[in-house]
């Protein structure tokens, strides 16, 4: 597995697998959880879940997964903006380890920007990584402006990553946030990496997918992973899916690809403002 360093000097694997709607139901529920299994025996370590995720649910799906064999995942979670104040986030943290059967956290992460101060959420992580409960911190859907905020507090600093919306049709960060994360060494998580499905149907990724033999949600996936600095988390609820994501590691896209990709998905202009799904 290839992996990318963090600010800390921990290393994490460039592809992981997303559990975004897991845990919400159960007869799916030995489907995630054997995905998850088989994830993992094929290398790919990083899970990423958050409290939202099925309220708790995904986690507990997680901890089923990686029953006896937590050593060898890489563990993401996030916390609720509304529970990111000093107090608020060091308990929900609590509940999150509890829910994945586990004493501590890889990485963890504001979900996103809400009203509690910055400072007070930067103050609770830092409680956190001290007591050994999290590794490292980092953000989730921050913008420039956000992370310039961010790095001044006290804490801010030491932020590993952001957590954000970029594959080929969402590729707005590229003007201004990623080249400013890569100044810094922060490499950038991209969530929804084939926008939920809807890149599928794109006749450029059909015809480079037809041509080597593979997928087009593979083609997207690849495309990322050529990106540098850029972590990608597919959702990965099926085994086929797993193995289908697994296999990007190995696929090449030629500059005639990317040129290709380019033509279809056009870089950014102009500074566009972040995108959420």
């Amino acid at each position: 597995m290839r992996t990318i360093r963090l600010p800390s000097g921990q290393s994490i694997p460039a592809l992981g697998m997303g559990t975004w709607r897991m845990g919400e139901s159960a007869t799916q529920r030995p489907n995630e959880i054997a995905a998850l299994q088989h994830g993992l025996n094929l290398g790919i370590t990083l899970i990423d879940t958050a409290e939202m995720y099925g309220e708790g649910g995904a986690e507990t799906v997680i901890a089923e997964a990686i029953a006896d064999r937590r050593s060898s995942a890489f563990l993401v979670s996030k916390v609720y903006p509304h529970n990111a104040s000093r107090q608020d986030a060091i308990a929900a943290c609590e509940r999150s380890l509890r829910r994945l059967k586990t004493n501590y956290l890889d990485l963890y992460l504001l979900h996103w920007r809400g009203s509690v101060p910055l400072s007070e959420t930067l103050e609770a992580f830092q409680t956190l990584k001290q007591a050994g409960k999290i590794r490292d911190y980092g953000v989730s859907n921050f913008d420039v402006a956000d992370m310039k905020q961010a790095i001044a507090s006290p804490g801010g600093e030491a932020i590993a990553t952001n957590q954000v919306l970029y594959n080929l049709m969402r590729r707005g960060v590229e003007w201004d946030l990623l080249p400013w994360c890569r100044q810094r060494s922060i490499p950038i998580m991209a969530y929804s990496p084939v926008e939920q499905g809807r890149l599928l149907q794109h006749r450029t990724l059909q015809t480079i997918a037809q041509q080597k033999n593979v997928t087009p949600a593979q083609i997207a996936i690849a495309w990322l992973l050529h990106q540098e600095n850029v972590i990608v988390i597919p959702k990965s609820s099926s085994i086929a899916h797993v193995e289908e994501n697994r296999a990007t590691l190995d696929l090449k896209l030629t500059p005639e690809d990317l040129q290709a990709l380019d033509a279809a998905f056009p870089a950014p202009t102009k500074r566009v403002s972040l995108e959420m799904l």
